[in-house]
C-alpha cells in the first residue's frame, strides 16, 4: 500500500499491481481498493499496471472536511501524479461519475473507461435532500441507518433485500463506509447531467456495461453514448448485474491502452 497526498492534505491509499502503463481503478458505492484488486491483477496479466484506490473516507484513506466532488477530483489527480503523471482511468458506478467529472476538469487521463455510471440525465433524479438525510444519520451515530437509506433510495433495492443485507454478516463491513455514501450521493447529484466540458473531453472514451444489467443502467449508458458520439459503447458479456468481471473488463481495456 502507498499513499498520495491530495491538495487538501488528505492521504489517499492505493496499491499497484504490474509494471506497465498505469490504469487507475475507481470503485463505486461501498467499495474499497480490495474490491478493485482482482481487476488490477487482471490488468497486470495484460501487461498493464492496475492501480486500485481507496477513495476518500474509505479503507486506509483519510477524510478532510468540507467535502466537495472537486476534492475527489484532486484525490484522483494526486494518485495519477504518484504513479507517473499520466494514466488511464476506469471508473465503475459512482467511480465512473468521478472519472468523467475529473476528465472534464482536465485531469491528466490518457484513456477514459466509464463502467455503468448511474446518471439520470434529469429523469427521475434522486431526492434533493438525500445527502442531508444521510449526513444527519451519520452525525447522529446511526451509520447503519445511513447505509440502509442509501441502499433503498440511491441504489433502489427493494425493502426485503435491504433487510436481508442488514441481517447478513456482510453488513458489518458496510457500516464503516457510511460517510462515503454521503459523498457518493453528493457526487452523483452534482454530475447527474454531464456538462459540455464532461461530454467534450478529448481523450478516447469507452462506455462499458454488462449483460445483463439493471435497465436503468442500460438507459444511462445509452444516454451517455448519445451525448458523447465519439465514445465507444462496449458490452462486456461476462459482467452481470452491475458487477465488473475482471478478465472481461481487462480484455477490453488492454485492447485500447498501449503497453
Amino acid at each position: 500500500m502507498e499513499h498520495a497526498e491530495s491538495a487538501d492534505g488528505t492521504p489517499i491509499a492505493f496499491e499497484r499491481t504490474g509494471t506497465g502503463f498505469p490504469v487507475v481503478v475507481l470503485g463505486g458505492a461501498f467499495s474499497t481498493r480490495s474490491a478493485g484488486a482482482p481487476l488490477a491483477a487482471a490488468l497486470a496479466e495484460h501487461g498493464l499496471t492496475g492501480v486500485s484506490v481507496d477513495r476518500r473516507a474509505r479503507g486506509d484513506s483519510g477524510d478532510t472536511a468540507p467535502y466537495s466532488p472537486l476534492r475527489e477530483v484532486e484525490d484522483l489527480a494526486a494518485v495519477i501524479a504518484a504513479v507517473g503523471g499520466r494514466a488511464a482511468v476506469l471508473g465503475h458506478s459512482s467511480g465512473a461519475v468521478l472519472a468523467l467529472l475529473a476528465a472534464g476538469q482536465g485531469a491528466p487521463i490518457s484513456h477514459l473507461f466509464l463502467s455503468e455510471p448511474p446518471l439520470h440525465f434529469g429523469v427521475d433524479p434522486l431526492a434533493d435532500d438525500l445527502p442531508d438525510r444521510l449526513q444527519a444519520l451519520v452525525d447522529d451515530g446511526r451509520p447503519e441507518d445511513a447505509v440502509t437509506l442509501f441502499q433503498r433510495e440511491a441504489v433502489g433495492l427493494p425493502a426485503p433485500v435491504v433487510e436481508q443485507i442488514r441481517s447478513s454478516p456482510m453488513f458489518a463491513g458496510l457500516v464503516p463506509l457510511a460517510q462515503s455514501v454521503v459523498y457518493d450521493a453528493l457526487l452523483t447529484a452534482a454530475a447527474d447531467t454531464p456538462t459540455t466540458a464532461m461530454t467534450g473531453v478529448g481523450m478516447p472514451v469507452v462506455i462499458l456495461r454488462g449483460e445483463p444489467t439493471f435497465p436503468f443502467l442500460v438507459t444511462a449508458t445509452e444516454r451517455l453514448a448519445s451525448a458523447m458520439p465519439a465514445a465507444e459503447l462496449v458490452v462486456v458479456p461476462e459482467s452481470h448485474d452491475h458487477a465488473v468481471d475482471p478478465e472481461g473488463t481487462a480484455r477490453e481495456v488492454a485492447a485500447r491502452v498501449p503497453r
